[in-house]
């Protein structure tokens, strides 16, 4: 049997307006001084595919409308609702307020292993990504709830961080859209 790759038609996508009107996921991304308009627009895609309900444009991050993020982003600027703050630890006070749990994907000295993490259901998550060469800034990171890590066996011990961000969001959804494993002992 041979395989053919689906049309756009044939995907059954939601336009920009039908994406507004889907229930909240719970789930929130938070770009703490990212400088490549790029890796903002490569957010906003994952983002997109991923039903988050809002992007937090942190420092430097570039902005909507811009050439370089819709170049990554492909309209999806358009569909995830963003807003900017000039600092960092501005957003994560308005997310703590409206009861997000904060984490920051970094490695740190007590970071969770992201093959351990479970999310619960019904629990709301702002995932913080940082800078491309500094990470998520310390002082976020004392603000967190706890720190989430991608374990890594190469050499680099990084990922580009949008690739995080859509590893982080595709094991989220994985854990939101399958029942939790059964407890050991």
């Amino acid at each position: 049997m041979r395989d053919r790759k689906l049309l756009n038609i044939e995907l059954g996508r939601v336009s920009a307006d039908e994406y507004k009107g889907l229930p909240p996921s719970g789930t929130a991304v938070v770009l703490d001084n990212i400088r490549s308009a790029h890796n903002v627009g490569s957010a906003f895609r994952s983002c997109d595919a991923f039903k988050v309900d809002k992007i937090l444009l942190c420092g430097i991050c570039a902005v909507p409308p811009s050439a370089e993020i819709h170049k990554s982003a492909l309209g999806a600027e358009d569909s995830v609702e963003w807003e900017h703050f000039d600092d960092t630890m501005d957003a994560i006070r308005a997310l703590k307020e409206d009861g997000y749990t904060i984490v920051s994907v970094e490695q740190t000295v007590h970071s969770v292993k992201l093959d351990g993490f479970m999310p619960e259901k019904g629990k709301k998550y702002a995932l913080v990504f940082g800078n491309e060469v500094a990470g998520v800034e310390q002082s976020v990171v004392d603000e967190s709830d706890f720190s989430l890590e991608i374990p890594q066996y190469g050499t680099k011990h990084s990922l580009n961080v949008s690739v995080s961000i859509g590893v982080i969001l595709w094991h989220l959804h994985l854990g939101f859209s399958h029942p939790a494993p059964p407890s050991v002992g």
